[in-house]
């Protein structure tokens, strides 16, 4: 089964539609919940997907993906769904890891966080923009500039050359088709002025500059977490959480604290980020860094994405650092591992493997272009580049339009690849999900003890992760421990005192490690103690029925029901 085509972009009303008919056909897998509106009003949908035969959502341990937070970048819309397909057609073959999955755990997948932009970016032409529609900081336009736009009427923005003998740009000797930077020292008859298709505003024959786009925010550096004012950081809204989509996120996470983990999918670079985005990663704990470098080897493992730091290897300037956005917000307010997955790399494809992520966009060999032209003509009909043809340009006079299609080949992975590029990136987000911590039960025992009764109630966690996720999550109490209560059937509480004759009726467990910093090689003294083990006791007097439960909010519930003679 299918819930979708993979080989193409939805827009909002048919990807609403898709999810309405997953709810429809699996309504005991899927439910739609209304998180918030965008900021012209269309609804956020989150998809919650669990066994609810098998228990409530809110009772078992969660993981949280979202896409499409920045406008264009709607395959990662395409990679939330993926994720969908896979939970749902698993399940619906019989699958025994996806309906243990199911039966355990709970997805909560938001496909397009972002509906207004996207729809932007599906026009023909596309409106790009980053993030949201919403004019900011300013409601105005510039008066002049350069403003993008589809100047021959082809439905595609793409790139003008225009003759200056001072242009940085000559042609490539060994593909003609391609431009090159001109090297130091280098004079030539025919050069070029690089600019974007568009047209000028208030044009005075000798200076040209790029028209400021009215949308200016983006929506990921709109988090709470480490947020600047935008003479700080262009684009992170007046204040935090400031935009109704982030807004809304914010909240639904927040409103779901058994959330143990999540992926926040983009474009492109085919890279998985991991924070700390702000600082290096000596000033994590270390238990935390073990970690992430562990879920990231079996990412790479799995996606051939390599698993790299914000901080260290992704950094659009050096000497600047990018905050409040949604990976560095789930880690240190949330207390949760959270990773910023970048789909697609079209020099990967094309055979370039040794580059660095941001730094090849300032400098690479010209050879990368052409490899990147053969490969576009060999896979996706040389769709990526354009052929320059002549235009009249009403400002500028003549010039050629052509070059790279960068929203074909770059911003989104060719429809015939998109499948392919998305499937694993969505099986390590199921992979991942399995690693969190899950409260089983261990033991109830009931013995007599004079004239009353002891009752014991003994839990672990059977989870990778501790119950507590993350070592920052523990240092800052963002998460309580193990909690354990007792109720005797039909009691309203008041005559507690009563059948109560030992132990508190609600007691805190603490957290519960799992075995994901276990040693390697068993050496030593190394002792493998049962701290994922948790005992609760209370002693009661009085014949009836007793109701005992343990419950995490990140590693699920246990409830029982105990007769005493």
């Amino acid at each position: 089964m299918r819930i979708c085509d993979f080989d193409r972009y939805l827009g909002y009303e048919e990807l609403v539609g898709v999810l309405e008919a997953c709810q429809r056909d699996f309504p005991l897998l899927v439910s739609l919940h209304e998180i918030g509106k965008s900021h012209e009003g269309r609804t956020i949908w989150l998809v919650q997907v669990t066994d609810t035969s098998v228990g409530p959502a809110t009772d078992k341990p969660a993981f949280w993906c979202d896409g499409n937070i920045h406008a264009s970048e709607v395959s990662a819309s395409s990679a939330v769904l993926m994720v969908l397909q896979l939970l749902l057609s698993g399940h619906a073959a019989g699958d025994p890891e996806v309906v243990r999955l199911l039966a355990e755990r709970t997805f909560y997948l938001v496909p397009r966080l972002n509906p207004d932009g996207a729809e932007w970016a599906l026009e023909t032409p596309p409106r790009i923009v980053r993030s949201s529609t919403r004019r900011y900081p300013f409601d105005e336009e510039e008066p002049e500039g350069l403003e993008r736009k589809d100047m021959d009427g082809d439905g595609r923005l793409l790139q003008m050359r225009w003759m200056d003998p001072n242009g940085a740009w000559v042609k490539d000797e060994e593909e003609p088709r391609l431009l090159r930077r001109r090297k130091p020292g280098e004079r030539s008859e025919a050069c070029y002025r690089l600019l974007p298709e568009g047209c000028v505003h208030g044009y005075d024959g000798i200076t040209l500059k790029a028209r400021r786009i009215p949308q200016g925010l983006d929506f990921n550096r709109n988090f709470p977490s480490a947020w600047r004012i935008e003479s700080e950081q262009h684009g992170a809204g007046p204040y935090p959480t400031s935009e109704p989509e982030i807004r809304a996120a914010v909240q639904a996470i927040v409103d779901r604290p058994n959330i143990c983990g999540g992926l926040s999918f983009h474009t492109f670079s085919g890279v998985l980020l991991r924070p700390p985005s702000r600082m290096p990663d000596d000033d994590i704990p270390p238990e935390d860094l073990w970690t992430f470098r562990a879920l990231g080897e079996q990412g790479h493992s799995m996606t051939g994405y390599p698993a790299i730091s914000n901080f260290h290897e992704f950094k659009y300037h050096p000497k600047e650092v990018i905050t409040g956005v949604f990976d560095d917000w789930m880690y240190e307010h949330r207390g949760v591992h959270a990773w910023t997955v970048e789909i697609w790399s079209p020099q990967r494809r094309a055979g370039i493997t040794d580059y660095k992520y941001i730094d090849w966009f300032r400098e690479h060999p010209a050879e990368h272009d052409r490899m990147i032209l053969r490969w576009s003509d060999e896979n996706i009909e040389g769709r990526g580049h354009v052929n320059w043809k002549e235009f009249d340009h009403p400002q500028l006079g003549k010039v050629e339009i052509g070059g790279w299609d960068f929203a074909e080949l770059y911003r989104n992975p060719p429809r015939e690849f998109l499948e392919e590029e998305i499937r694993p990136l969505a099986e390590w987000a199921l992979w991942h999900a399995a690693t969190g911590p899950r409260l089983e039960l261990r033991e109830i025992r009931v013995e007599p003890q004079g004239g009353a009764t002891k009752i014991r109630l003994a839990v672990q966690n059977s989870g990778w992760l501790p119950t507590n996720v993350t070592k920052i999550a523990m240092d800052r109490s963002l998460c309580r421990g193990v909690q354990g209560r007792i109720r005797r059937a039909g009691d309203s509480g008041e005559a507690r005192g009563r059948w109560l004759v030992g132990g508190d009726p609600w007691q805190d467990g603490g957290q519960l490690t799992g075995w994901s910093h276990i040693a390697a090689g068993g050496f030593g003294a190394q002792m493998n103690a049962t701290t994922d083990v948790c005992v609760f006791e209370w002693v009661v007097r009085g014949a009836g029925e007793y109701e005992i439960e343990a419950f995490h909010e990140r590693a699920g519930r246990i409830q029982e029901s105990v007769t005493v003679p």
